[in-house]
């Protein structure tokens, strides 16, 4: 029996060092992508495939992005005391139901693989969806609804997969394919941050997963791996052959947000969709192109 995927897990303990000063007092989760923070868009995108539980794996200084998701009374008083229908609408989005969301603290940073152990408590024996705000992916339908259709026909594992570059494959996990229709491919193996001679493909791992349970048992290890961190990729490999375990070539467009190109693209991407910004975003840049 495949049981029902209701949580995910966001890991948001990184210090976002890429983004300094920006982040120096300000978690690089919450910098806005046009008018919306980026762990917002990793919610709403979970929401969009039925999930109904969050576990946030923060840190020490990130207390703010749990505040995000509270209910800010003295703003919808004045809001509402003002008329102000549209700002009212716009905060719905940032709150969730009472008890749907916990916070768990990685005190060390040790590593993607550390932090979802971190959370193991909440994950408990259920199936689970990842998904690392550091990438937005924008398409006519939620990137994790689409992990989660091949899950409900499959089991195991699932994860989104892109190609890239060869010379990139340093920079992610990569898939060792086994069949593959051209947009669901069986993984035969991973592996971290191959150097591009030593790729077993230019299939990458992007930041959108759907894992279950099973991937806790390597993990409670804390086997150190590349950068003598707990690779969850490591993790995931031990269960290859154990659990079904596929990658999915998903229908959208990712952005790196990771990095200043990625998070500068994915402005402009988002603001010239918008209807209420569009002709005057594209207008605007023409000014500088």
């Amino acid at each position: 029996m495949i049981k029902p995927l209701k949580k995910a897990v966001l890991p948001v303990a990184g210090l976002g060092t890429r983004f300094l000063p920006a982040t120096k007092a300000m978690p690089k989760e919450m910098l806005p992508v046009v008018d919306k923070p980026l762990i917002q868009y990793a919610i709403d995108e979970a929401r969009a495939a039925g999930i109904e539980e969050f576990c946030l794996i923060t840190a020490r200084g990130k207390d703010n992005l749990i505040d995000y998701f509270d209910v800010a009374y003295e703003l919808e008083a004045t809001l509402r005391g003002r008329n102000k229908v549209s700002a009212i609408e716009a905060l719905e989005s940032s709150s969730v139901e009472a008890g749907s969301l916990v916070a768990v603290r990685q005190q060390n940073p040790l590593g993607l693989g550390h932090a979802i152990w971190c959370a193991r408590n909440f994950i408990g024996t259920d199936p689970f969806a990842i998904l690392l705000p550091d990438d937005i992916v924008k398409g006519g339908r939620s990137c994790i609804a689409q992990l989660a259709d091949v899950y409900r026909q499959t089991g195991g594992n699932v994860l989104a997969v892109n190609e890239v570059p060869p010379e990139w494959t340093d920079r992610y996990g990569v898939l060792l394919p086994g069949e593959d229709d051209g947009k669901r491919v069986e993984v035969k193996g991973l592996v971290e941050k191959p150097a591009p001679a030593d790729a077993p493909s230019n299939l990458a791992i992007i930041g959108r997963y759907i894992l279950t349970a099973d991937v806790l048992e390597p993990l409670s290890h804390l086997k150190q791996g590349v950068g003598g961190e707990v690779q969850l990729t490591d993790a995931m490999a031990e269960l290859i052959g154990k659990v079904p375990f596929h990658g999915l070539r998903y229908e959208g467009t990712r952005f790196d947000c990771g990095s200043k190109l990625g998070f500068l693209e994915a402005q402009i991407a988002m603001a010239v969709d918008r209807e209420d910004l569009g002709q005057d975003v594209r207008a605007f840049l023409k000014k500088y192109i």
